[in-house]
């Protein structure tokens, strides 16, 4: 008879750097942008003096994506991971993966279509922190897509999200954002939520910790756009869920409940007054229209009503459920040798953004000059010592 093995105790793993960083990428059909984007990457955050690093998530691609992004990973080293998926579960999906498997302590996401600058990271971060953010944005402000198709539906689509839920943004569709992991992780995407992150971020944190700055743009190289004008349709379902999860997404028994209470009421009404037109006048209500639609209040009252039931019910079981995704992973490199990629930069002089940096991680908080006053410090000290 065999005896049970004993569950292997798993070690707890060490606490992230305070400024480390996981950059995410959803990629969909984007075998030629593949080199060209890792190149990029490591060309961009070279400045970055802290740990780093990259997960490229293909969404069940079809054109050899998943085999090229494997290829490239044992060219650069563990610190770059990939995920790919069973098939294509849309980028939402995507970047869920991406930021369930990130373990930095800051996430940078932008997409693989080469038209997001990577080297524009670093600057976020600064940015990020300078202004105790939660959340910074992008913000295409010279947007090189075509103006009928993209520019002009984006921008209404931007206008009608900020003026509905009041997380006023002018580029909800920029892929490049930069987030503090801890709030991010707090939520789960589903369905095509991607467009609408600052949204739900709004929902778990102060709107004033959301903010936006300015990146630049390039026309696409390679590949073609999963992008085209139904999306805009999608947009506006999408908005009027994320308008009812941001107002009402823990307690959907007040929004079902206020219409039915608010159908309760007309039809009561409707019936007190057609009681007193039968038993006080004495008139027949049989055939009266009134009759028919005071009943018709009355039963989508108790409908609304009970829907609200049934959804409060669903939410707390939601809450109460264990994490589960809509995704199904076929293969990924092996996370148990994932490593960091840390640049070497004893030898170069510290910028006043990067002392800030520092500062910042260790509990310090530095204003401008004072951050430029140590970085010149630096300066002539690694000057000295050369």
């Amino acid at each position: 008879m065999l005896e049970p093995q004993p569950k292997r105790q798993l070690q707890p793993l060490p606490d992230p750097h305070p400024l480390s960083l996981s950059v995410v990428i959803p990629l969909y059909q984007e075998r030629d942008n593949i080199e060209p984007l890792l190149a990029r990457i490591h060309q961009g955050l070279q400045i970055y003096p802290h740990p780093w690093e990259l997960i490229l998530v293909d969404d069940g691609s079809r054109d050899g994506t998943a085999q090229v992004l494997f290829e490239q990973t044992a060219r650069y080293g563990t610190h770059v991971r990939v995920i790919s998926f069973r098939r294509n579960f849309g980028q939402t999906a995507a970047m869920q993966a991406g930021f369930d498997a990130a373990r930095g302590a800051l996430i940078a996401t932008l997409d693989g279509d080469l038209q997001n600058d990577p080297a524009e990271i670093p600057r976020l971060i600064d940015e990020l922190l300078a202004r105790d953010l939660d959340l910074l944005q992008g913000w295409r402000r010279d947007r090189q897509d075509a103006l009928l198709l993209r520019k002009i539906p984006s921008r209404l689509a931007n206008g009608l999200i900020a003026r509905v839920t009041g997380v006023h943004l002018h580029d909800y569709g920029c892929s490049l954002k930069v987030y503090r992991s801890e709030v991010i992780k707090e939520i789960r995407l589903f369905g095509e939520m991607h467009r609408f992150i600052p949204v739900w971020v709004a929902g778990i944190t102060a709107p004033e910790r959301i903010g936006e700055t300015e990146v630049g743009h390039r026309a696409r190289e390679l590949g073609q756009s999963k992008y085209g004008i139904s999306r805009t349709f999608r947009v506006l379902l999408d908005l009027l869920v994320a308008f009812f999860f941001l107002r009402f997404g823990a307690r959907p028994g007040h929004f079902f409940g206020g219409i039915g209470l608010s159908f309760g009421l007309l039809g009561g009404l409707m019936m007190s007054w057609l009681a007193w037109v039968k038993f006080g006048l004495g008139e027949d209500i049989g055939d009266r229209p009134l009759f028919f639609v005071a009943i018709l209040f009355l039963v989508a009252s108790i409908q609304f009503l009970t829907t609200g039931v049934l959804a409060e019910i669903m939410t707390r079981t939601l809450f109460a459920s264990g994490d589960r995704t809509h995704h199904c992973i076929c293969r990924q490199t092996d996370p148990e040798v994932a490593s960091w990629k840390v640049e070497q930069q004893q030898d170069r002089p510290r910028s006043g953004a990067q002392t800030r940096r520092q500062a910042l991680a260790g509990g310090f908080d530095l204003t401008p000059e004072q951050a430029s006053q140590q970085a010149g410090a630096a300066a002539q000290g690694s000057e000295g010592s050369v």
